[in-house]
């Protein structure tokens, strides 16, 4: 099959939600996914089995987890059926409050009551609940809450995991499939092979895939063409040196959800989106540190990935993160702690450290037992600061935003909270060698480049994600984030997602919304023809 009246671009938060809701109303859905489709089966054990962690196609490993560095941002993705759940930590959080006052977007609507009852409708299609135990992580993380002033902020997350026993169907009153049980082993980012992660091959594509939406992975987009009120997609083999079984694809509308690299790497290669394109990149203002106990006496490798937050600030959000026993990988991006800012640059300050106390940066260097002996500390904000991300011809890049701060490499409760949890156990603390050595930051959520915005000069998207000056193409991913949501941003992807298709006519009916250009006005959901449930 060529032709579709959608086409859907990435089956990540963003791409599931359209597949499965443009589906039910009555549209021909096809779903293009560059990544393989994985069971529970075809995770690695471990992410020292690169072929199956890591997507690095043209040498062979199409896994789950992508690394992209950037000139000023290391990035941290994900790859296959089902996206970012394949590799994120299951956790569903609403934002900060400063995301829906952000002066870019915040005129346009009230965000708050646009987008609540998409929040709810997320949280229960990808089976949300709290973790309901206790870590050794977590009492390290109560306690240093409360050495900086912040353990009334403290509780446990909410994720998207089964905890219920093996074979049950929880989900969808008996309309999803059959599910393994959580054992709390922190396997989540590296791929559950229990079936126990409420990943969106579970809940939307497994959906979507039932209404008729056709889900084609190993399809890379490549370019998209406008063409006489349709729309030509190329598509290859991602990676492929040969045999790259090109494919041009048909549809009337086309959604990009590719997430934010994949999306603004297609317009800028289209050249479609307008001048916005690339604008207002953001990293989620994160900064990760941790910290490593001597020895492995306790397993701070034990739940799920994120168990419990706080608050040391109203925007900022810190949360223990772990890898399973083994998954040692990412140990080798961990160096000794350094502070940043002042007038001595960060490189002395860390060559000081490393030749005045020689054991502790070598012992810096070692991954054995790295997971079980470390407690990761994922640090994200609502402070506004922004990059510019640009398609070059051949690759993406990145450069300081026009008046805008950059995202730091350096937050200082950041550290204070390494310390702590470093003097907690016993060991010591540790940060990123990309942000000591290159004053770059890493990032698990990067998001905007096609923001919405109140017009073309303003943004790439209307406030019904569709593309100005482009009728038909569409943007539903973590790119049209048009603010820092200060925590994890998955379920504020699937909110916007939610409600942009809920606001779609079904197939062959009247549009409600303003054409194309118009300014914005409130408009009802439209039910769709054929519910899923």
């Amino acid at each position: 099959m060529t032709g579709f009246d959608v086409l859907v671009v990435g089956s990540g938060f963003g791409g599931s939600v359209a597949a499965l809701r443009a589906a039910e109303k009555g549209y021909r859905v096809g779903v293009l996914e560059a990544g393989q489709r994985f069971g529970p089966e075809d995770f690695p054990r471990t992410n020292w089995h690169l072929r199956r962690y890591l997507w690095l196609p043209r040498l062979g490993c199409r896994g789950i987890q992508r690394l992209t560095l950037l000139r000023d941002v290391l990035v941290l993705t994900g790859a296959g059926v089902g996206g970012g759940s394949l590799v994120y930590a299951n956790t569903l959080n609403e934002p900060l409050e400063e995301f829906y006052d952000d002066p870019k977007w915040a005129e346009i609507a009230d965000w708050r009551a646009e987008l609540a009852p998409y929040f709810d409708l997320g949280r229960r299609m990808l089976g949300a609940v709290e973790v309901p135990f206790t870590t050794p992580a977590d009492e390290i993380m109560r306690q240093v809450a409360e050495r900086m002033g912040a353990g009334g902020t403290f509780r446990r997350t909410h994720v998207a995991v089964h905890f219920g026993p093996a074979g049950a169907d929880p989900y969808f009153g008996g309309a999803g499939p059959a599910r393994g049980s959580c054992v709390r082993n922190g396997g989540c980012m590296v791929g559950c092979r229990l079936d126990a992660k409420n990943t969106l091959d579970r809940n939307y594509l497994y959906l979507a895939e039932r209404a008729g939406a056709v889900v084609l992975p190993e399809h890379e987009a490549v370019r998209v063409i406008p063409r006489d009120g349709r729309f030509d997609v190329e598509t290859e083999r991602p990676g492929a040196w040969i045999r790259r079984r090109r494919e041009v694809l048909h549809a009337e509308q086309v959604v990009l959800a590719a997430g934010v690299l994949g999306t603004l790497k297609l317009l800028g290669r289209s050249g479609l989106g307008g001048p916005r394109v690339g604008r207002l990149v953001r990293t989620n203002s994160e900064a990760i540190v941790g910290a490593s106990a001597r020895r492995a006496d306790v397993d701070y490798s034990a739940g799920v990935a994120i168990t419990s937050a706080f608050r040391p600030r109203p925007d900022t959000e810190i949360q223990p993160v772990r890898f399973p026993p083994g998954s040692n990988l990412l140990g080798l991006l961990g160096t000794i702690l350094v502070d940043g800012g002042g007038r001595v640059p960060r490189q002395l300050r860390f060559a000081t450290q490393a030749v005045r106390r020689p054991i502790r940066f070598l012992r810096s260097l070692s991954v054995r037992r790295w997971s079980e002996r470390t407690i990761i500390l994922l640090v994200m904000q609502s402070v506004d600061n922004a990059l510019h991300v640009r398609w070059t011809g051949r690759r993406l890049t990145s450069s300081p935003e026009d008046g805008a701060k950059a995202p730091p490499s350096y937050i200082p409760e950041a550290n204070e909270a390494a310390r702590i949890a470093a003097e907690l156990i016993g060991g010591q603390p540790g940060s990123s060698l990309n942000e000591v050595l290159l004053d770059v930051p890493t990032t698990a959520h990067i998001l905007g480049g096609a923001c919405i915005g109140a017009t073309p000069d303003r943004g790439v998207v209307d406030a019904y994600h569709r593309v100005f000056g482009v009728p038909g193409l569409h943007v539903v991913d973590g790119s049209t984030l048009s603010a820092n949501p200060g925590t994890n941003p998955s379920l504020a992807i699937v909110a916007q997602a939610e409600r942009a298709l809920a606001l779609w006519p079904n197939r062959g009916e009247p549009d409600p919304r303003p054409p194309l250009g118009d300014p914005y006005r409130p408009v009802e959901p439209v039910a769709p023809r054929q519910p899923a449930l």
